[in-house]
């Protein structure tokens, strides 16, 4: 499957969400090709970059990118938006393409302590996303918002220490 990550610049949560969904297809032997982009072109923010070192994800040599940019973007079994912006600009897709929309707040400018808050929430929805997948079905928004921890306010309660 194809899944495609967006997010209005591409330069930290859909960044995270691809380099986190691509673990978890490796650690999980799930065939997934898994891309992300953004509705406007910037860079990959060095927050973004540091805190997914921190738990062993590289996005060093990742860049910003618009959908233009993506080989065969309409080409996607799930398109995920994880800001309210791209959810609105996201473009229309063929039928046969799922999407899905999980609104995460934008970490940037402030400490990185939020920053790894943002990770470990995008971390834990793509983990539920990706055996999800694995088995065969995709989730729903709400399955998706709760996984992440965003049921319980802006990113629900801190993630216990060592765990995405």
């Amino acid at each position: 499957m194809r899944v495609l990550v967006l997010c209005t610049h591409n330069s930290a949560r859909s960044q995270m969400a691809e380099g986190w969904l691509r673990r978890w297809a490796r650690e999980l032997e799930l065939d997934l090709e898994v891309h992300s982009a953004g509705t406007e072109k910037t860079r990959v923010k060095p927050e973004a970059v540091q805190v997914m070192a921190e738990v062993g994800v590289d996005l060093s040599g990742h860049a910003s990118k618009t959908l233009d940019e993506v080989p065969d973007p309409w080409n996607f079994g799930l398109v995920l938006t994880v800001c309210d912006a791209a959810k609105e600009a996201c473009p229309a897709y063929p039928a046969r393409t799922q999407k899905r929309h999980v609104s995460f707040p934008d970490p940037s400018g402030k400490p990185l302590e939020e920053w790894r808050r943002v990770r470990d929430a995008l971390g834990r929805m793509t983990r539920y996303l990706a055996e999800a997948l694995k088995e065969g079905r995709i989730p729903s928004d709400e399955e998706l918002s709760r996984a992440a921890g965003l049921k319980d306010g802006p990113l629900g309660p801190p993630p216990a220490p060592g765990s995405p």
